[in-house]
């Protein structure tokens, strides 16, 4: 009997069900990933199924899965979804060399498509002060947006992450923010004066008019009804208060995250600090902010070059 993980065809499903357990168990895997790795594994096994009238392993071989490949390209597929395709075949092939489930990695020769990277825009310094300004007024919805906006500059918060920050999770005397990142992981994010200030003033005398007897929990950033709020509702807030500022580029919670990074890395932050912030997995991908502060890279050549020093 089949079980609700996967929809691959017969002699490929089982595979799929253990490699989601082994995502979920022992990488950590947000819900929303895992289920796209597999969605992924499903198609091709359904393509492998109808190429051969079978899809087990280990019968399935590289020419299977460049084929595959082949087939999604000519769909003109976006490179990104591309890329996360063959990212969820490769680390499942893997997993299946690991369990001895397979002799030999049959994804180790394929070649996916070229993403191009794409650098991450910023708000200027200018336009950040703008925005913290635009929540005005004392009213508890003043004080929460104001709250959530300092955070979100201050912390380089992902936008799931803010909306399940909970009260446990805020040291508002040592300024600090421990987060629960990508795949369960825990790292402290430095707070700063004015947001710990924004949030002392909605716990005080903001965030007890949101409270709702047995439907509010820990949540830090309630709704008008109580409970926390959703990614959406917060996307909402940073948008409304954009508008209010004049700002005229599109602005998304992930601009806040991209602006924190790269003012740090204008500021002279080093790259190590920055991705233990931002709760990155690998420096590369922190990295990309050093293409956005071409000012950055000025200053540190004439600082640090032996041929710029100024001779005594």
């Amino acid at each position: 009997m089949r079980d609700d993980f996967s929809r691959a065809p017969e002699g490929f499903f089982s595979e799929v069900n253990a490699f989601v357990v082994y995502l979920q168990l022992e990488r950590g895997l947000s819900q929303n990933t895992w289920q796209a790795y597999q969605s992924d594994l499903d198609q091709c096994a359904t393509f492998v199924f109808a190429r051969r009238a079978r899809a087990d392993w280990p019968a399935v071989t590289s020419d299977d899965l460049t084929a595959w490949l082949h087939a999604l390209a000519a769909k003109r597929l976006a490179p990104s979804s591309l890329a996360r395709k063959l990212t969820a075949l490769r680390t499942f092939c893997r997993f299946l060399v690991q369990e001895q489930r397979l002799p030999k990695d049959p994804s180790g020769l394929l070649v996916g498509a070229k993403q191009e990277r794409r650098l991450p825009g910023a708000l200027t310094a200018r336009e950040i002060e703008r925005l913290l300004l635009a929540p005005t007024g004392g009213d508890p919805f003043a004080l929460r947006d104001r709250a959530i906006l300092e955070v979100f500059y201050a912390s380089g918060l992902r936008v799931s992450e803010l909306a399940h920050l909970t009260l446990q999770q805020m040291d508002l005397q040592q300024g600090f923010l421990r987060v629960f990142g990508k795949g369960s992981k825990e790292r402290m994010v430095p707070l700063g004066g004015r947001a710990v200030e924004a949030v002392t003033r909605y716990l005080t005398a903001g965030r007890t008019h949101f409270v709702r007897p047995k439907k509010t929990g820990s949540q830090l950033f309630l709704s008008e009804r109580g409970a926390g709020l959703s990614r959406i509702t917060l996307w909402l807030i940073v948008k409304k208060y954009a508008k209010k500022a004049g700002i005229t580029q599109v602005v998304k919670p992930h601009l806040l995250r991209h602006s924190f990074a790269t003012h740090l890395l204008s500021g002279g932050a080093d790259l190590r600090s920055i991705q233990e912030m931002l709760g990155h997995a690998n420096l590369s991908t922190t990295e990309i902010y050093t293409s956005v502060s071409p000012d950055r890279i000025v200053d540190q050549h004439t600082r640090f070059h032996p041929r710029n020093k100024v001779r005594l």
